[in-house]
C-alpha cells in the first residue's frame, strides 16, 4: 500500500515538472523576443540562399562594422520606451556631439579628451532639458523631442555651415578605444562592438534585475500606481532622457571616429529606426515592457534586411518599404500573442 502511494506521488510530481516544462516551452513560444528571432533566422536564410556572399566574412565583417552605432541608441531607446517615452531627437545628436568635438579640437585647440567630454556633457544637458520639460510641464515626449531635433539638427547646421568636418585618422588611445579594430580569423570587428556587448549586458542587467528595471516598468504601466508606491517617476524619467542622449552622442562619436568625419547631416532618419528596432523586437510602444534581448534581435534584423536587399539587387531605396512592412507584421503579431497571453 505504502509502494503504491509513493508510485502515486513520483507519478505526480513528476506530471507536475512535465507540465511546468510544457508551460514554459509554450510562454517562451509566445514571447515577442522569441518571435522575433525566428523571422531573424527566417531572413538569414533567404538572403544567405538568395545570394551567396551574404554570409562571406567579408559581409558579415561590413554589418557589424555599423550595427553597434545605431545598436547603442537602441539600447538607450528600449528603456525610454519601457518607461512609456521615446527620444525623436537622438540622430541629431548623433551628428551634434562629434561636430561640436571636432571644432574644439581643431578651431579652438581643446586637447581631445576634454573636447570628448565636453561633447559628452552637451549630450546630458539636451537629454536633461527634454526629460524637465516632459515630467515638469507635461508636454508629450513626442513634441518635445521633435522640437529638440529641429533645434540640434539646425544648430549642427549652422556651426559647421552645412560642410562635414574632416577628422583625424592617425592612431591614438581615444580613436582607439572607440573606433579601433581587431581581427578575428577572417573577420574584422571593431572596438564599438564590445561597447555594445559591455552597455546590452548592463542594460539586461538594469532592466531585469535592478529594482530601476521595476521602476521603469511600472511607471510604463501605470505611472499614477507607480507613484503611489513611493517611485520617483519624474526623476527616473529625466535619467533615462539623460541616458538615451548621452548613448546617441557616443555612438555619433564612435561613427565620427571609425569613418573620419563629422557630417552635421548624420543621423538623419535614425531615430525612426532605432524606434523600428526597439518595436520589432518586442517592446510596447505603449510602455511596461521591454526586452534588451529582443533590442539586439531587432537591431541585427533590420541591419541584415538593409544590407540583404542590395546584395539580392533590390533597390536601396525600396529599404523602408521592407522595413515598414516588417514594422507593421510584427505589430499585428506581438498584439495577437498579448491577447493570447491575456486570455490564458
Amino acid at each position: 500500500m505504502v509502494q503504491q502511494v509513493m508510485v502515486q506521488q513520483v507519478g505526480a510530481v513528476t506530471s507536475e515538472d512535465g507540465a511546468g516544462r510544457a508551460k514554459g516551452r509554450s510562454s517562451l513560444m509566445r514571447s515577442p523576443q522569441f518571435s522575433s528571432f525566428v523571422i531573424l533566422i527566417v531572413l538569414l536564410v533567404v538572403f544567405a540562399l538568395a545570394d551567396g556572399n551574404f554570409l562571406s566574412p567579408l559581409n558579415i565583417s561590413n554589418m557589424m562594422a555599423f550595427l553597434p552605432e545605431l545598436g547603442i541608441i537602441a539600447l538607450g531607446m528600449t528603456l525610454l520606451l519601457t518607461a512609456g517615452e521615446f527620444d525623436l531627437s537622438v540622430g541629431a545628436v548623433f551628428a551634434l556631439a562629434p561636430v561640436v568635438v571636432m571644432l574644439l579640437v581643431q578651431n579652438a585647440g581643446v586637447d581631445i579628451g576634454v573636447a570628448l567630454l565636453a561633447g559628452l556633457l552637451l549630450c546630458i544637458a539636451i537629454g536633461a532639458i527634454n526629460g524637465v520639460i516632459v515630467t515638469k510641464i507635461g508636454i508629450s515626449s513626442f513634441l518635445v523631442t521633435l522640437s529638440m531635433l529641429l533645434i540640434v539638427r539646425g544648430a549642427a547646421l549652422y556651426i559647421t555651415q552645412g560642410f562635414p568636418l574632416k577628422s583625424w585618422d592617425q592612431p591614438g588611445f581615444f580613436v582607439t578605444l572607440l573606433a579601433g579594430s581587431f581581427n578575428i580569423g577572417a573577420f574584422r570587428f571593431y572596438t564599438s562592438l564590445w561597447w555594445f556587448i559591455g552597455l546590452s549586458l548592463l542594460a539586461v542587467y538594469v532592466l531585469r534585475y535592478a529594482k530601476l528595471g521595476n521602476w521603469i516598468s511600472a511607471i510604463g504601466s501605470n505611472r499614477n500606481a507607480a507613484v503611489a508606491r513611493g517611485v520617483p517617476a519624474d526623476a527616473v524619467k529625466i535619467w533615462l532622457f539623460i541616458l538615451t542622449s548621452l548613448l546617441a552622442g557616443l555612438a555619433g562619436m564612435i561613427s565620427a571616429f571609425r569613418i573620419s568625419a563629422a557630417s552635421p547631416v548624420a543621423g538623419t532618419g535614425y531615430e525612426l529606426e532605432v524606434i523600428a528596432m526597439v518595436v520589432v523586437g518586442g517592446t510596447a510602444l505603449t510602455g511596461g515592457r521591454g526586452t534588451i534581448l529582443g533590442t539586439i534581435v531587432g537591431a541585427l534584423m533590420l541591419r541584415a534586411i538593409r544590407n540583404g536587399i542590395v546584395l539580392v539587387g533590390v533597390p536601396g531605396l525600396a529599404y523602408n518599404i521592407f522595413v515598414g512592412v516588417i514594422i507593421l507584421a510584427m505589430l499585428i503579431l506581438h498584439a495577437l500573442l498579448q491577447k493570447n497571453a491575456t486570455r490564458s
